[in-house]
């Protein structure tokens, strides 16, 4: 008998509540999914999986400033400057 088990990765898990559009602090991140260290998964994300997350300042009630994370669609002027660092660094290769 063949079973097969389909594992989700952390990461995996963060990407589909980021997708499904939920904005989380890095507290909420360590919490749920068990991620270490949130900033550099997020930075992960960007940079080697090319997600356009986008970290957001919140102010609470009290005044406390948070930072949450969600999954947004860049504007033409940053696909842009990506073209355009993609180009500058092909060429000095």
């Amino acid at each position: 008998m063949n079973v097969t088990t389909k594992t989700t990765t952390k990461t995996q898990r963060l990407v589909e509540a980021l997708q499904n559009g939920e904005e989380l602090t890095a507290k909420q991140i360590k919490a749920r999914f068990g991620i270490a260290n949130p900033t550099a998964t997020v930075s992960d994300l960007r940079l080697r999986s090319g997600f356009a997350v986008y970290a957001n300042e919140r102010k609470d009630t009290k005044g406390r400033v948070t930072t949450k994370y969600r999954i947004g669609r860049p504007t033409r002027a940053v696909v842009a400057a990506g073209y355009r660092a993609l180009a500058a660094s092909s060429k000095q290769a």
